[in-house]
């Protein structure tokens, strides 16, 4: 017997926990076990094992550390070394995985709870023999427990090296509780606004937030500032793992998930199904111009990532900036370590090099917002608000091509205003702000065929089986992965060659012919969602 088929009837709050459980993890079969394992498995093959490799001695080891705690930039970015054991060292590169399983957590939180209430999914299991806290326990319990599972792949990953099993526990820990501190965070966002996307954006806030505050709370000292500790992501570091294995710091993260979660249960005790803490403002008796088409509604619709995500890349470019001159000073004397930045760079300069590195991340990044500004066709579609706008005057043709300019444009965009605070920033610590920045910018121009094709392959697969649009996500995992993978050597290079990435020439040998590849590839596949859409129906 399914939730539907059930009577109307509660015994309990929680009534039905179990079952929306299952659903939930039906419905993230995929997505869930595959964040599980990326931000896991990593830890261990990636990042610790490559420490080992690229700095094998102690004294590697401490010269890299000096070098890193002298850079308020690294230490703001990545935290405080506090040790130059390996597995400090290692853990220490993997420090970005704490917000990375906050990220994930969030998205999951956000998509049960305020998403299915949006979309009214909520409003009809309540309808059955459904409590009213179960949609929020069985969310609670599904992130909860991946983020458990998490730490645990973690710890075993990290067992099965050469270091001290304490602080490989200890990590694991760690990582799992900031993702529990963040479940939470996302549980209380969720209760504040009608609108999931004011939920996900107030859950990011806090995120950024509390990024900010330990990034200058590291920067202002090599032991971690008083600001590190007003963030719960700067308590993930103060536990210290290799370096004295702090247990303690952990309650303050129990502390606070305990207190997020108490609140909303109460907030959501103190609201109707689909509203929110905050009522929503009246809109205006009629749209004004801006509105009158299908490009002012993209843009509206639109406009608030675009502003967030650009300045979050220009942060990034800042941070670039700020590091890449010196560069071989801090890599030193490990011919491992420069063999990898140049392999990956392309370039025997090592700053040409780490630039063309730093901004074929930067890329993967930008690929990320111009997927997340295409899956919009997906989300009004499925939500049927794109059935209302073409059963008027507008063609499909045009709604499509009103959400793929700010795609396309909006990375572009983010990526060069990015690249020019990089390039100068960087040209200012060189002393050479016109070359300089002339080379950022066009380490950044370069790689937007690649930021296209993430664009073309969503719009592909959403013209082709809207239902698998979501998929675009997992290409571009496999993407990273493979850009990961070229920094080791045995591999084959046809397999390395599948990502676009890999074709992207470094400023120092500009040529034209992979970049005109990847455009027609992306007309290509453009062109045929477009023709696919065109000729399926509406979900």
């Amino acid at each position: 017997m399914t939730l539907l088929d059930r009577p109307a009837l509660r015994a309990s709050n929680f009534t039905g926990t179990t079952s929306l459980l299952r659903l939930y993890l039906r419905r993230d079969r995929v997505v869930l076990p595959l964040w599980v394992l990326l931000l896991s498995i990593p830890v261990s093959t990636v990042y610790v094992g490559s420490t080992e490799a690229v700095y094998p001695t102690a004294a590697d080891r401490a010269t890299f550390a000096a070098t890193i705690m002298a850079s308020p930039a690294q230490r703001a970015l990545y935290g405080n070394i506090y040790d130059e054991s390996v597995g400090a060292v290692g853990v220490w590169k993997a420090g970005m995985f704490h917000l990375l399983i906050a990220v994930a957590v969030i998205l999951t939180v956000i998509r049960h709870t305020r998403g299915d209430e949006e979309s009214g999914r909520t409003e009809l299991l309540d309808s059955t023999a459904v409590g009213r806290y179960a949609a929020l326990t069985a969310t609670l319990v599904l992130t909860g427990t991946a983020s458990v599972l998490t730490g645990l792949l973690s710890t075993a990953g990290l067992l099965t090296l050469d270091i001290p099993p304490t602080g490989s526990v200890a990590f694991g820990t760690t990582l799992a509780a900031s993702g529990l501190v963040f479940t939470a965070v996302a549980a209380v966002t969720a209760q504040l606004s009608s609108s999931a996307r004011f939920a996900r954006g107030a859950a990011f806030s806090a995120l950024g937030a509390a990024f900010t505050v330990r990034a200058v709370g590291d920067a202002s000292g090599t032991e971690g500032g008083v600001l590190s500790w007003l963030s719960p992501l700067g308590w993930s570091l103060q536990v210290r793992p290799f370096a004295g294995d702090r247990w303690w710091v952990l309650l303050l993260h129990l502390a606070l998930t305990v207190a997020l979660i108490v609140l909303a249960y109460r907030l959501l005790a103190r609201r109707d199904v689909g509203a929110g803490l905050f009522a929503e403002r009246p809109g205006a008796p009629a749209a004004g111009p801006s509105l009158s088409g299908a490009f002012g509604l993209a843009l509206r619709l639109d406009r608030g990532a675009l502003l967030l995500w650009t300045v979050g890349l220009c942060l990034y470019g800042l941070v670039i900036g700020s590091v890449v001159h010196g560069i071989a000073d801090e890599v030193g004397d490990s011919a491992v370590a420069r063999d990898v930045v140049v392999r990956l760079g392309g370039s025997a300069a090592m700053e040409e090099a780490f630039v063309a590195v730093a901004f074929t991340m930067l890329a993967m990044i930008a690929s990320a917002f111009a997927i997340s500004l295409t899956l919009r066709l997906h989300q009004e579609e499925a939500e049927q608000r794109a059935e209302a706008l073409l059963s008027g005057s507008v063609s499909r043709i045009r709604w499509l091509a009103s959400h793929l300019v700010f795609a396309v444009v909006g990375s572009a965009a983010a990526l060069l205003i990015a690249g020019m605070v990089a390039g100068l920033t960087y040209g200012a610590a060189a002393g050479d702000i016109g070359g300089k920045l002339a080379t950022v910018l066009t380490a950044a121009a370069v790689q937007l065929p690649a930021v296209w094709l993430l664009v073309a392959v969503t719009v592909a697969i959403f013209g082709l089986t809207p239902r698998f649009t979501p998929l675009a996500w997992g290409v571009l995992v496999g993407f990273i992965a493979l850009f990961l993978l070229g920094s080791l050597s045995g591999f084959p290079q046809v397999l390395l060659d599948l990502e676009p990435f890999a074709h992207i020439p470094h400023p120092g040998a500009l040529t034209a012919t992979p970049l005109v590849w990847l455009l027609v590839i992306d007309a290509a596949l453009v062109v045929f969602g477009v023709a696919a859409f065109r000729r399926r129906d509406l979900r």
